[in-house]
């Protein structure tokens, strides 16, 4: 479509710049179609000449966008008004094409910015080809919020980061960036709205990924908080049980109690397999926990039963279990510090009564393994 719009234009501008550039019409009501009026629309002779060109300015914006006013500006401005090589010098600077919109000259380089873009992408021809007063066809209104932000903060790092993660996702970065922006309204929409917080915690998550510092505030603000420690605790046992039973299916093997790792009997196996197919099956919202337990305790049982019921399996069940114990009770004792025995100070009587309690019992368990070895041959 070609337009054509009064180069001379310099309607002043709002007072209060909009947010997100100039106001898209919605789609019109039937009813506020020409067909649903009485007075159906004539020749443009018949009627006031301002009201024709306010009709005719708004049928180009509702078709172009903001492509309308970028026009304006990129055939009219030149960064210090200077000329273009080869033409004559009738563009002026933004600053002074600002001065006769009245409006800001960042609010004029954010369309010439967004003209550019779109210049670079072959959507509109480059500014020195475009002279003032020049009409061409423009783009559909639609593309124009691919190109145009009406926030400063998009050229800064911060802003060019968010504007390429807004993209990401497939949103308009001047939402991505108006949400930056407000924290305060951001905090208000967690909290009264669980789909907000559940993206928010989903975002987080994915940050705290990539972002140490973060995943240190984040455990630093849990452990202070008793709720949440309770409940982190709470999810890292179900969490452990549930591995419990994940490696069984996943390695066929299981560890005992006392801490051996074994084959997995063929009934345990199936236990398991049978419980993890149903932790698999929980939605995100429904609680692991009272699950998880329950198969844990389900297959320690089978595994203890199964280990009682092999002779052999029995029988290294329980050397392992003294073995570990004996290494407990080693370190404990070689942690003691003796030379702290032969100050006078730290004496007590107590001391003294449980060292000979513990020989004791030291000297009956010696004896009680050298009566069960075996005979020499």
């Amino acid at each position: 479509m070609t337009i054509a719009l009064d180069p001379s234009d310099t309607t002043p501008a709002p007072a209060s710049e909009p947010e997100e550039g100039f106001w898209v019409p919605q789609a019109a009501d039937p009813q506020d179609t020409p067909a649903a009026e009485e007075e159906t629309a004539t020749d443009p002779a018949d009627h006031d000449p301002v009201v024709v060109r306010d009709a005719q300015d708004f049928g180009v914006y509702a078709r172009t966008g903001g492509w309308a006013f970028a026009l304006k500006v990129a055939r009219s401005v030149r960064p210090g008004g200077q000329a273009a090589e080869g033409t004559a010098a009738r563009k002026v600077s933004a600053r002074a094409f600002a001065a006769l919109a009245g409006c800001s000259a960042e609010r004029v380089m954010r369309y010439y910015k967004a003209w550019d873009m779109a210049a670079d992408d072959g959507l509109v021809p480059q500014f020195e080809v475009l002279e003032p007063g020049a009409d061409i066809e423009l783009p559909d209104a639609d593309v124009w919020l691919s190109y145009y932000t009406s926030r400063n903060s998009a050229s800064s790092v911060r802003g060019q980061a968010i504007s390429a993660a807004a993209e990401a996702e497939g949103i308009r970065p001047t939402k991505a960036l108006e949400v930056a922006e407000n924290p305060t309204a951001l905090r208000a929409a967690i909290l009264a709205d669980p789909g907000t917080a559940e993206a928010a915690r989903g975002a987080l998550l994915d940050r705290m990924k990539e972002d140490p510092a973060l995943q240190t505030e984040m455990a630093r603000a849990i452990a202070r908080t008793d709720d949440l420690k309770k409940a982190v605790a709470s999810e890292a046992k179900a969490a452990d049980r549930v591995g419990y039973v994940r490696q069984i299916v996943e390695s066929g093997q299981v560890r005992t109690p006392a801490g051996q790792t074994v084959e997995a009997p063929a009934e345990v196996r199936a236990e398991a397999e049978r419980h993890l197919s149903l932790i698999d099956e929980l939605d995100d919202s429904e609680e692991a926990g009272e699950w998880a337990g329950e198969a844990y305790e389900s297959v320690k049982g089978l595994v203890a039963r199964a280990v009682e019921e092999d002779p052999a399996l029995r029988v290294q069940e329980r050397r392992t279990r003294f073995y570990s114990s004996l290494q407990k009770a080693t370190k404990v004792f070689e942690e003691l510090t003796l030379d702290e025995v032969l100050e006078e100070e730290i004496y007590e009587e107590d001391m003294l009564q449980r060292l000979e309690a513990l020989q004791e019992a030291i000297g009956g368990c010696i004896a009680a393994l050298r009566k069960a070895a075996p005979t020499a041959p």
